[in-house]
């Protein structure tokens, strides 16, 4: 017959992997297992409902020999009351965890998500459209709804909520009358339930999912939204354009030129600062955390945009390359002022546009090479993995071209502004 553990047992046997018996002790079943010097753990073995069951007790590390059998003898007196030690445990842990469910409000589970997410998105713009969207639809409906009840219902509750009517929509149901943002919300929805799910907030499928889900409830977007069109400069008009932009006085101006030579997007230059430009090789590399696509991307400088960037070096050196009036750097709407000043109905963005359409009919440039230069993704994903170069000699004299384009003697044309499909992978 075994002993009773002691003190001095309990020391000994933390020498030898292996379970020992409190034999003699007060509880029947207690065992302690060890596993190496440095972890051992206390067990109860005991049977219910025909079968023999394991609890574990704790480390010993933690909880010494008196109050192991301390443990083990409420153990026991739960099984005489008929209820499995086990199965306790884990309905107070499941009761736990729902009331720390019910504390996390939808609210307070987006707010965590914005703060955790803040670095996958590339401007400031897009961060606060994020966390503006909900607390304009759904934090006055939703937000103080535990995040583990909001179901299907509580979903489509925010997506049919009436809306009022402004300048750019009538007034109706969110979803039939703004259905981009209404989507873009349904969206944002999924993500924060999809981190509340993986952080244990909650259980079950994602309710907010459209596939085989809302979309047998809601109408497609396209089948209620206009396609939203990015008004674009004819390439034609942009010497015109850039003879009229040199006159100009300002960094503004000038950033919008550099913009143009570029064919860049305005996050890109308004955020660049001089660590990212080598003057002498002529080359603008833009880290991955500032671009759309999160990779770096190299950008080849025209002998005119670099003209361009030593007109702007001073004594007092800003980090930033376009420095506003009053700031560090330029706001995130003074490209698109200085063409309304112009008389320019078209956007800044158009302008990237208005290269892709030179690079089509004017040079013999292939597709790949002319996608690079915008920075665009191209490709499977296998076909990115084993494609190590960024074709950045070949892009250097395309850009030459579109150079020697922009700057040649303006030529009087009739082309009016017109308005250009958004491209799928630029909304």
């Amino acid at each position: 017959m075994g002993r009773a553990l002691t003190d001095k047992r309990i020391r000994k046997a933390l020498q030898t992997p292996g379970r020992y018996r409190d034999c003699g002790g007060p509880v029947r079943g207690l065992m302690l297992v060890v596993g190496s010097k440095h972890a051992a753990a206390w067990i109860l073995r005991y049977w219910s409902g025909g079968q023999e069951r394991w609890l574990g007790l704790g480390p010993l590390s933690v909880i010494g020999l008196k109050k192991a059998r301390e443990l083990a003898r409420q153990a026991r007196e739960q099984l005489l009351g008929g209820v499995d030690p086990i199965d306790a445990k884990r309905a107070a842990k499941a009761a736990r965890k729902a009331s720390k469910a019910k504390e996390m409000t939808f609210r307070a589970a987006a707010e965590a998500y914005y703060d955790q997410h803040g670095g996958k998105w590339t401007n400031a713009k897009h961060a606060g459209q994020f966390l503006g969207s909900l607390k304009e639809y759904t934090f006055d409906l939703i937000g103080a709804t535990p995040i583990a009840d909001v179901m299907t219902p509580v979903v489509l509750r925010v997506l049919r909520q009436q809306v009022a009517a402004n300048n750019s929509f009538p007034a109706g149901a969110f979803w039939n009358v703004r259905p981009t943002t209404a989507s873009r919300v349904r969206a944002r929805i999924e993500a924060v339930i999809g981190w509340a799910t993986v952080n244990g907030y909650r259980s079950g499928d994602n309710p907010a999912r459209w596939t085989n889900h809302l979309d047998k409830a809601l109408p497609e977007r396209g089948e209620l939204a206009r396609i939203k069109h990015h008004a674009a400069m004819p390439y034609a008009q942009v010497p015109t354009f850039m003879a009229a932009l040199k006159e100009r006085e300002g960094t503004a101006a000038k950033a919008l030129q550099f913009l143009t030579l570029t064919a860049t997007r305005t996050a890109e230059v308004l955020g660049a600062q001089w660590s990212e430009f080598d003057l002498e090789q002529a080359v603008w590399t833009i880290p991955a955390e500032r671009m759309k696509a999160r990779r770096e991307h190299r950008v080849p400088l025209v002998p005119a945009a670099v003209d361009l960037l030593r007109s702007l070096v001073t004594e007092e050196q800003n980090p930033f390359t376009f420095v506003g009036a009053r700031t560090e750097r330029l706001a995130n709407d003074a490209l698109g002022r200085v063409l309304r000043r112009m008389g320019y109905d078209c956007t800044v963005h158009g302008l990237r546009s208005s290269f892709r359409d030179f690079c089509a009919e004017r040079t013999n440039f292939s597709s790949e090479i002319c996608e690079a230069a915008l920075s665009h993704v191209t490709g499977s994903g296998v076909e990115r993995a084993y494609k190590r170069t960024d074709l950045f000699d070949r892009r250097r004299k395309l850009m030459e071209e579109w150079s020697t384009f922009c700057l040649t003697t303006p030529v009087e044309t009739d082309a009016k502004v017109v308005v250009l499909r958004q491209a799928a992978h630029e909304r």
